[in-house]
């Protein structure tokens, strides 16, 4: 009889954790699985749970939350023959939105992971931390900061308010990159290094990015006034930036990103003060899609 670990973070978008796994058990159940349900306290209990699960080597590690959820299984199944299964029950879910899984709903995410396959895809390593999403290092990255700050309001308005705030002050900063050994120094709104080819709840910032091509996306928006910015913003959703003189892109195996000042942010997880380095490793996740 197969089995799924289903670890859950019941604050997940205001609580659709919880629900999206009450709404997936009984798909698992009447399919002939055996499941054991684990929720952690915090991000780190959560992170500790996942591991001993995952040394348990069950048929799938299942998340049940946003992609900080997500984040927390990659760290556990990395390297292993355990493939993640994935509840989407954030506000962005990017990661869910790579392999068009259903969103919001549990019974339906659930026959996903039932009736899907294997899919073996690259991560993102910095040190000893995968990710498997985007880094943002620039403007995004400071938003983030300031959101964090910010005790009100929640979910997207939060983040919303907080670019507004930020886009009142915000100045191109300057960047020092190593682009697979090479180096580069430029001045630039944000850097975004992509396994994948968005975060933000559908932002396309690193368009293009393949999941299994053992490259990361290095991608720079050079210095745009205020107006220009808050003109492009809306591309981003469909990837038509991509045509902007401003906008660059860099296919590496390995990048450092360096800039005063700038916490780097990668599915939606704080990652440290740059400098970064960023390296791609090849076939290190298997998703059920």
């Amino acid at each position: 009889m197969p089995r799924a670990i289903v670890l859950t973070n019941p604050t997940s978008g205001k609580g659709r954790g919880a629900r999206m796994r009450d709404e997936a058990l009984p798909r698992f159940h009447g399919a002939g699985w055996r499941t054991t349900v684990l929720t952690g306290r915090d991000a780190d209990d959560a992170l500790d749970l996942a591991r001993v699960a995952a040394a348990e080597e069950p048929d799938a590690l299942v998340v049940c939350g946003g992609d900080g959820m997500v984040n927390i299984g990659i760290q556990a199944v990395a390297g292993t023959d355990v493939p993640l299964g994935i509840l989407p029950a954030g506000t962005g879910n990017d990661f869910a939105r790579y392999f068009d899984l259903p969103r919001g709903d549990g019974a339906a995410a659930a026959v996903r992971i039932l009736h899907g396959t294997r899919r073996t895809i690259d991560l993102a390593r910095i040190g000893e931390r995968y990710f498997g999403g985007v880094l943002a290092a620039g403007f995004d990255a400071v938003v983030n900061e300031r959101a964090n700050r910010m005790r009100w309001p929640k979910g997207q308005m939060r983040y919303n308010l907080a670019t507004l705030a930020e886009l009142r002050t915000f100045r191109p900063l300057r960047y020092v990159l190593e682009l697979d050994g090479v180096e580069r120094q430029v001045e630039a709104m944000l850097v975004a290094v992509g396994n994948g080819p968005s975060f933000g709840g559908g932002l396309r910032i690193t368009e293009g990015a393949l999941l299994d091509d053992g490259l990361l996306d290095v991608v720079l928006i050079k210095p745009l006034s205020r107006r220009e910015l808050v003109r492009t913003y809306p591309k981003l959703f469909d990837g038509s930036h991509v045509t902007h003189p401003q906008y660059e892109r860099h296919r590496v195996r390995r990048v450092t990103v360096a800039c005063s000042g700038i916490v780097g942010y990668a599915d939606g997880e704080r990652f440290g003060p740059l400098p970064l380095t960023v390296e791609s490793v090849p076939a290190a996740l298997q998703v059920i899609a």
